[in-house]
């Protein structure tokens, strides 16, 4: 049976701060200017999320979207929407950098699916920058 693709695109609001506890100050200032500000800063972002699957003849669909929904809403939003992200035990180890935050979205999603594979999670941070991971 043929693969069938299925995404759908979500909203959230989130701050961070771009720094490295490895590098001196002069270094993340050079590495992430403005985004190094102490106090962060916060983005807007979309995230799209793509699942892919056999087409369930019963329903004609690859995933349910309002189950979906349920497990992105409780494992993507609930957890990132409207925090500060370097306080999140994820970002405890690593920069919180939009990069980063894509694979997290990635990892914690691929276990809530309702079906399908989670074949590829996008972030979009500005209108000029996005983030893709396929795991």
């Amino acid at each position: 049976m043929a693969t069938a693709y299925f995404g759908r695109r979500y909203m959230m609001s989130a701050s961070h701060r771009l720094h490295a506890e490895s590098l001196s100050e002069e270094e993340n200032r050079t590495s992430y200017g403005k985004c190094n500000n102490p106090h962060g800063h916060g983005h807007n972002y979309v995230v799209e999320v793509l699942v892919s699957g056999e087409v369930n003849r019963d329903t004609g669909m690859v995933v349910n979207m309002a189950a979906l929904d349920e497990a992105v809403q409780t494992a993507v939003l609930e957890r990132f929407d409207h925090t500060n992200l370097n306080f999140d035990p994820l970002f405890v180890n690593q920069v919180p950098t939009t990069e980063n935050l894509t694979k997290a979205v990635f990892d914690v999603l691929k276990h809530a699916l309702p079906a399908g594979k989670l074949e590829c999670v996008r972030v979009e941070e500005t209108e000029n920058n996005f983030f893709q991971y396929q795991g």
